[in-house]
């Protein structure tokens, strides 16, 4: 575990697991560094160094006072501190899930010296029509007018549950992730969805120019990601698809053998320059 200072001093909760290429995973928007957890022993054990972090306002990290503290730009600054402290050499394989996704895609945009492989885990390139922009900006709103007037208390036992840690709420992992969920400070978590997961700029239009090997995985019932799955998978000029039966949102807990397979299956064969 590590305390890694952003570039304007903020302190970042950081972790990283074994040695070997770097895998960096980054969670989904409200989610911490837990949510990952399923993935650290059976990856280090296949030969990888398995580094966890939360977001500024997240998790075990700094909560900033000011809204001007978060942006997209710093997210990126953010994850690019953490992997200089964790891989400072090597490219890394950089993932996440929804939210964590995207980020990761303006990572390999603004440093694709430093990516070798993206994981785009239930995730999309954000909205480019302003109609639908305009939709998932007032639904991360309501989301944080929820966090602010109530917390998170309760938050991975509704409505948010499928979205937070998974269709299978009984399971060891996601109560480990409900947890760390829940004990977070509900004001950061709302700044970061006003002021970054909200307006996060889409990466449609650059999809073309990611041209490192890309995991586009989904599960089969998480039916809202699913056309953006297949809208990745046709811009990306060296990606691959995949569907794990019988899963939802929180993919890698709800079928974390299954998800793991695929994950690895794809590191040992990515899929070269013609797909």
């Amino acid at each position: 575990m590590a305390e890694v200072i952003a570039s304007d001093g903020v302190r970042l909760y950081a972790e990283a697991t074994g040695v070997g290429t770097p895998i960096v995973f980054s969670p989904g928007y409200c989610q911490t560094h837990e949510n990952f957890r399923p993935q650290v022993e059976p990856f280090v054990a296949a030969g990888y160094r398995v580094v966890l972090w939360d977001y500024r306002g997240h998790g075990k990290s700094e909560v900033p006072e000011s809204e001007d503290a978060y942006s997209m730009e710093q997210v990126v600054d953010d994850l690019g501190r953490v992997l200089a402290w964790a891989a400072p050499d090597p490219p890394a394989v950089v993932g996440g899930l929804s939210f964590g996704g995207l980020a990761s895609q303006h990572f390999a945009l603004a440093h694709p010296e430093r990516v070798r492989a993206l994981l785009l885990i239930a995730s999309g390139p954000g909205f480019k029509k302003p109609k639908a922009q305009a939709g998932w900006e007032a639904q991360v709103d309501r989301i944080a007018g929820r966090l602010e007037r109530v917390g998170f208390e309760g938050y991975t036992s509704g409505r948010a549950a499928p979205n937070s840690i998974g269709l299978s709420p009984d399971l060891p992992a996601a109560q480990a992730a409900g947890r760390a969920i829940e004990a977070q400070d509900p004001s950061g978590v709302a700044h970061f969805g006003r002021r970054v997961a909200g307006p996060a700029p889409s990466t449609l239009d650059r999809l073309a120019d990611i041209q490192i090997p890309a995991l586009i995985l989904v599960g089969s019932l998480d039916a809202a990601y699913q056309a953006a799955a297949e809208v990745m998978t046709a811009k990306l000029p060296r990606s691959k698809h995949v569907v794990i039966p019988a899963a939802g949102h929180c993919v890698n807990i709800e079928q974390t053998e299954a998800f793991n397979a695929a994950v690895l299956a794809f590191l040992d064969d990515p899929p070269g320059e013609d797909g």
